[in-house]
């Protein structure tokens, strides 16, 4: 059972929410970071990507930028910009996407669920991305990111949110990025935390969305800590982790697809020749062809797009895995084919996901910087959560959640 509790949250006063709010760390460059920070002192890229304080090409991984956003950070909160809630809350964080409203609670999780597996992931993780979150953890002594888990949907939750839905939100703002509304709520109600907590303890596991490498890097503190401390307990701050739950019906998966660099020596007619063994296909002209159901790919290959239907066959419907539309194209068509057996290590490959769309697999074939580019049709959550209960792990590059958690709304500090 998920063993969660409120804490105390670090938040900006609301009048400077806008200012300090950004993207999570992962999804931009250094660069970008630095253009979207601009002259604001008060973004939190300051603390999440504090290399933008150093001259450009400064790496991300520099000890002194780990220092770096251990200053900021004091002086976020030296400066008022940051304010430590008094009493100890859950709070409610709603984002709203192409008019579909999706609200999570904000809870501190318990480390043991992640290590016994209550706490399931569907990702596995790199050792250097779990030493870099690690470190940035370790210096601010704190989560200043979320991580985004789902929960099997709960009507006892559900009737407690949609209460505070009726009433004036906290901070409620259009991002100016993506133009998504971000509203958030503070439940203070000691019943209504109660509830929250109850209701928690009788869902089974809960299940990481996004971010398995700060989850990963929570528990490498949190182990840290407990050997630091002789009178260790269980019940310390830094045994919890603060993370956003959704319900898992309300999630919104989009496709992540595939642009590769060239065809492994293969003419297109080659290529497309190999491709019947294991395909069907349809030349689908011109204009844009995004895939419309499960099994259905998308390619686009000298300016055309073409319909791939899987053969029946070419996959195993028992198989958690195999029956994956990022692995049968994995298989058959980047391996098999191509030739690319690493997708992580691999620079013949990269990966489009999100809103970008299939409007940038097209222009990235038509630069020439590609040679072809693969759509999928997305996979879903009753997928990722079967895995995840199967004790398998999804295919490299296979999900991209939006809307992605906005960063600085509320921060949990370990002690």
């Amino acid at each position: 059972m998920a063993t969660i509790k409120p804490f105390r949250g670090l938040r900006p006063p609301k009048d400077l929410v806008e200012r300090v709010e950004s993207r999570p760390y992962d999804v931009l460059s250094s660069e970008e970071a630095r253009a979207e920070a601009g002259d604001n002192e008060m973004s939190l890229y300051h603390i999440i990507k504090p290399e933008i304080d150093f001259p450009e090409g400064t790496s991300e991984y520099d000890p002194r930028v780990y220092e770096k956003a251990a200053e900021n950070f004091q002086k976020f909160q030296d400066n008022g910009w940051l304010v430590q809630d008094d009493q100890e809350h859950y709070y409610i964080y709603a984002q709203t996407m192409n008019g579909k409203t999706q609200y999570g609670l904000v809870v501190a999780a318990h480390v043991d669920d992640y290590m016994q597996g209550r706490i399931k992931k569907h990702e596995l993780t790199r050792r250097d991305k779990e030493e870099d979150r690690m470190k940035h953890v370790r210096v601010n002594n704190a989560n200043i990111e979320p991580v985004f888990f789902a929960y099997p949907d709960n009507d006892v939750l559900d009737r407690l949110i949609s209460r505070y839905q009726e009433t004036e939100p906290v901070y409620d703002f259009i991002a100016p990025i993506d133009g998504f509304r971000h509203q958030f709520w503070v439940i203070s109600d000691k019943d209504d935390m109660d509830v929250v907590t109850r209701e928690f303890s009788r869902i089974p596991y809960l299940y990481i969305a996004d971010g398995h490498h700060r989850s990963a890097a929570a528990a490498l503190v949190c182990a840290e800590k407990q050997q630091q401390n002789p009178n260790h307990c269980g019940n310390e701050e830094y045994n919890y982790f603060m993370a956003v739950c959704f319900q898992a019906s309300q999630l919104t998966i989009l496709d992540y697809n595939r642009v590769v660099t060239d065809l492994n020596g293969l003419s297109s007619k080659e290529f497309l020749t190999a491709l019947r063994k294991n395909f069907t296909i349809e030349d689908m002209g011109e204009e844009i062809y995004k895939p419309k159901k499960l099994h259905e790919f998308s390619l686009y290959l000298d300016s055309h797009w073409y319909k791939l239907n899987a053969l029946h066959g070419s996959y195993d419907n028992d198989d958690p895995i195999g029956v994956l539309d990022v692995d049968i194209s994995s298989r058959l068509i980047l391996d098999e084919i191509l030739g690319i057996k690493d997708l992580r290590g691999s620079n013949r490959i990269d990966f489009v996901g999100g809103l970008r769309g299939l409007e940038e697999l097209k222009r990235r074939v038509d630069s020439g910087e590609m040679r072809m580019a693969l759509a999928l049709y997305p996979v879903s959550m009753k997928q990722i959560m079967d895995i995840a209960d199967s004790g398998n792990i999804m295919p490299p590059k296979a999900t991209w959640f939006e809307p992605k958690l906005r960063s600085g709304l509320v921060i949990h500090k370990l002690s």
